[in-house]
């Protein structure tokens, strides 16, 4: 008699049919999650496995024991800098260049020290950060440490999944081969592995913005806020309203902003042309539109952090620190 794989456990549990299945617990999760990162898991397993997840939604305790787990084989580096904010770049772009990269900027020279992670490539025809990061001169991190000395030489560094994570990484190249985005999205944009004080997350699909809450509320998370962004990515949609939800010291809140242009005024970029960053930073062309966006995602931030009081003071900030900004910060 074959001896089952004790990953099946797991599997059986999520997968056992409607009315015996069950979510597992943190704890279980945790224990799934640590064998799918030590390689000791079947890839039917693991495709079995994400399947079941994505199909049904996952919940914050599975969320917060997948982070654990992750969490658990990261080496960091010694000496870690303090990191204000911890901020993933997971979905690309593709109607809009990636202004909220501009954002980071604007608020790193501002004295707010930003640990961006993301991945790219695994959806066709977006524009993804480690692309406009090079276009814009930003040095891109090999390695946690690298990301360290880059914290401390400008406030800001960019660290590709690949090298955070390769087997996450792995784990979400699984869906050229399932056809279906992977829960490790949602999972591996928690990790924050600087501990930064603050997170920002946002969603493409509106219900998600609970799950990202409450298992950052799992995980002890001090501060933390989550909104449908453009396209998925931490960027503000200037011509909608956004409900902003956010987590600050166990007390769950959450916020209505204003749309700050006309909806009908919005049109598709067609070129996505990466060149109009720099112009755009260094004032060589105006844009209404990433303007409202780059100022508008800086405002959330600023209320996220205890910057500003209000939106309308977190919006008036940002638009003074843009107005202001230094151009030099990106080499024209």
């Amino acid at each position: 008699m074959t001896e089952e794989h004790p990953f099946a456990q797991y599997v059986r549990i999520l997968g056992k049919g409607p009315n015996l299945s069950r979510p597992l617990t943190d704890k279980e999760m945790y224990q799934a999650a640590t064998m799918i990162m030590k390689n000791q898991v079947e890839p039917m397993q693991i495709g079995a496995f994400l399947c079941i997840l994505r199909m049904r939604t996952e919940v914050p305790e599975e969320g917060a024991g997948f982070v654990r787990a992750v969490r658990d084989t990261l080496v960091q580096p010694e000496n870690m800098p303090k990191v204000d904010l911890d901020w993933s770049s997971y979905s690309g772009k593709k109607r809009q260049l990636p202004w909220f990269l501009l954002a980071t900027q604007l608020l790193a020279s501002n004295g707010i020290c930003i640990f961006m992670q993301g991945t790219e490539g695994h959806t066709a025809g977006r524009v993804y950060s480690h692309a406009a990061l090079l276009s814009l001169g930003v040095p891109i991190a090999k390695s946690l440490h690298e990301a360290a000395d880059h914290i401390r030489n400008s406030n800001f560094a960019f660290l590709p999944l690949a090298h955070l994570s390769p087997r996450l990484q792995e784990l979400i190249d699984f869906k050229s081969i399932l056809g279906l985005r992977s829960p490790i999205n949602t999972f591996g944009r928690m990790v924050n592995p600087f501990s930064a004080t603050h997170e920002i997350q946002t969603v493409f699909h509106p219900n998600y913005r609970d799950i990202h809450r409450d298992t950052a509320k799992l995980l002890g998370q001090k501060h933390m806020a989550v909104f449908k962004g453009e396209g998925g990515e931490v960027e503000r949609r200037p011509q909608k309203p956004v409900l902003v939800q956010s987590l600050h010291n166990g007390m769950l809140s959450e916020e209505e902003w204003p749309a700050l242009l006309p909806e009908d005024n919005i049109k598709v970029d067609e070129s996505m042309d990466l060149k109009r960053l720099k112009t755009v930073w260094s004032g060589e062309e105006e844009d209404t539109y990433a303007t409202a966006a780059i100022t508008g995602t800086t405002a959330i931030v600023l209320r996220l952090i205890g910057r500003a009081n209000n939106p309308v003071d977190a919006t008036d900030q940002a638009k003074k620190m843009w107005t202001s900004r230094d151009i030099s910060r990106i080499d024209t």
